[in-house]
């Protein structure tokens, strides 16, 4: 039998307001890779979530690393905007407690990356 696969990585843009669109345009970055690599996550998959986000000298200083964090999190639960029991997308990852391991860093922008930033899903490599 197979494994399937649970390993999904994407790039993500750079941060704009209002917050719900960059959320959409998470969503859709990680649902195309999600197509392309075939990565379904059950309820019960205990994950890890390494994101890195390129920002200007003046972003660094203003954006929190949590709300950028929770911006990508609430995109991959399909959570673009309005009430949290109603959701207009389906979910990539079901819930984000499912994440156990979460390494987040903001970076000033590398000239070759064109701030695209970098997110990587997948399952928890050990619970010590």
């Amino acid at each position: 039998m197979t494994k399937r696969p649970l390993t999904l990585k994407f790039r993500i843009p750079p941060y704009k307001a209002p917050r719900n669109a960059w959320r959409q345009e998470i969503y859709q970055a990680a649902e195309e890779a999600r197509k392309e690599t075939n990565v379904a996550y059950d309820v019960a998959d205990h994950l890890q979530i390494d994101v890195l986000i390129y920002m200007d000298e003046g972003e660094l200083s203003f954006h929190d690393v949590d709300n950028r964090l929770k911006d990508i999190m609430d995109a991959l639960q399909g959570r673009i905007g309005g009430p949290k029991d109603e959701r207009d997308l389906l979910p990539i990852v079901p819930n984000d407690s499912q994440f156990y391991r979460v390494t987040v860093e903001k970076r000033l922008t590398a000239p070759q990356s064109r701030k695209m930033g970098h997110v990587v899903i997948r399952k928890l490599v050990s619970q010590e």
